[in-house]
């Protein structure tokens, strides 16, 4: 324990009156010279001494205002800081322990756990859209309701753009006058947020064909905004009405969209986070509308899939586990953000299950050459392996392979099909 500053003053000054009387024994005449300097070092010295404490005393004070302004921001408190620096040394022992030669259990640092979106199993409706529609064309798999979309590019991307105010669309399928969304269904695209500083640059999905489902159901609809949802139905809203600011992350950004609907469960997701969560939906889904409400608003990466069984009852009852929700970049093995959900539940059911183990099979369709695409389908299945190995799943537990398009599970004709046939499949050994 420190000594309070005065004592330490106190200690000096008696140092200085010892030396002092000590040489009070010398000659007067330079005894008085002694002095005088002994006095003006010792008075130099106490005072310096005493600034430095000082100084320092006022420096861990600002320290500590500093953490204490950064942890209010952050909205930790003191309980928060006591429990993160007992985490720090929990993890500090834990490493010493692995350093010693014993095991240690390390958690791992799993990302996106409000992001528990699994793609439903079988495509039903895909629509990049293809990089083989024509510029400025009405997109071929859709269908016109109202307003104006064409095909165009963004960034060396084709997407459909909304024009002159906006547009409505319906996927174009041959029952779209029939309840086509199965009772578990999927569904995800990517939308486009500009630098437009209105709240009119807003999308719709509205859960019926406006063209063709007009008297099927109420007038439901997830809103979707640049930094939000609200399912208008319900109610629901994120970051809720107070809140809402419209200007917030605007500026040429990309944003992730999921919903999930499961027997009246409906959930939706904004990249990665889980924003409405609705137990028992008051609808019946029949179809799907695309509305956008102003110009020059993009979207890509449509997709409407069946959904199926829990990843462990596939396993119990085929061997295996298939996977289109699992995505790359294009021709490329890196995996895109919205590939968490199932990876998660994969590490999920692995530690759930310790003599669980996969070899992670990559698959492509037919677009390419074999050559390529076996290579691409064994660099896609090493890189999900090896994300589950960083995850904290052992390195023993898993293998990886490829087989390219060499075994499709559905045609290579449709976009659908394709979409079937990329695919990771986790089969076990």
């Amino acid at each position: 324990m420190k000594k309070p500053i005065q004592n330490y003053h106190f200690n000096i000054t008696i140092k200085f009156l010892l030396v002092a009387l000590l040489f009070s024994f010398a000659p007067q005449q330079s005894n008085a010279q002694i002095f005088k300097k002994l006095t003006q070092k010792a008075q130099d010295k106490i005072e310096k001494e005493a600034e430095d404490r000082t100084e320092r005393r006022v420096n861990k004070k600002i320290d500590k205002t500093f953490d204490e302004t950064e942890d209010a921001i952050d909205g930790k408190t003191s309980e928060d800081n006591n429990s993160e620096n007992n985490s720090n040394n929990t993890n500090n022992s834990s490493n010493s322990t692995a350093e010693n030669g014993n095991q240690a259990s390390n958690n791992p640092n799993v990302v996106w756990n409000k992001f528990d979106f699994i793609p439903g199993d079988t495509v039903i409706f895909e629509d990049g859209p293809s990089a083989n529609e024509e510029n400025g064309e009405f997109p071929s798999r859709w269908d016109l309701y109202r307003g104006s979309a064409e095909i165009g590019e963004v960034n060396g991307e084709p997407v459909i753009m909304f024009l002159n105010g906006g547009g409505r669309i319906v996927p174009y399928l041959k029952n779209s006058k029939e309840d086509y969304l199965p009772e578990v269904f999927t569904i995800d695209l990517d939308v486009w947020f500009d630098g437009d500083d209105s709240h009119n640059h807003r999308y719709w999905i509205k859960f019926k064909d406006d063209k063709n489902q007009f008297n099927k159901t109420k007038n439901d609809q997830l809103e979707i905004y640049s930094n939000g949802l609200e399912f208008l139905d319900t109610d629901k809203r994120y970051p809720g009405r107070e809140n809402v600011n419209w200007n917030v992350n605007k500026v040429g950004v990309w944003k992730h969209i999921s919903i999930a609907y499961t027997k009246g469960k409906f959930k939706a997701y904004m990249d990665d986070t889980r924003l409405i969560n609705v137990p028992h939906l008051e609808m019946n889904p029949w179809g799907i509308t695309l509305l956008a409400e102003n110009d020059m608003m993009y979207v890509k990466n449509f997709r409407i899939a069946k959904g199926g069984v829990k990843y462990y009852d596939r396993v119990l009852s085929e061997g295996k586990i298939i996977v289109n929700g699992i995505k790359f970049d294009t021709n490329k093995a890196t995996l895109k953000p919205e590939s968490m959900g199932p990876i998660n539940e994969i590490y999920s059911l692995m530690e759930k299950q310790a003599d669980l183990n996969f070899s992670v099979e990559g698959h492509t369709d037919s677009d390419g050459d074999d050559t390529s695409n076996m290579t691409l389908s064994k660099a896609r299945g090493k890189t999900v392996m090896d994300k589950l190995i960083e995850m904290g799943i052992s390195a023993n537990r898993l293998k990886a392979s490829g087989f390219g398009e060499s075994k499709p599970i559905d045609n290579n004709t449709t976009p659908e099909g394709k979409a079937n046939n990329r695919r990771v499949e986790f089969v076990k050994f």
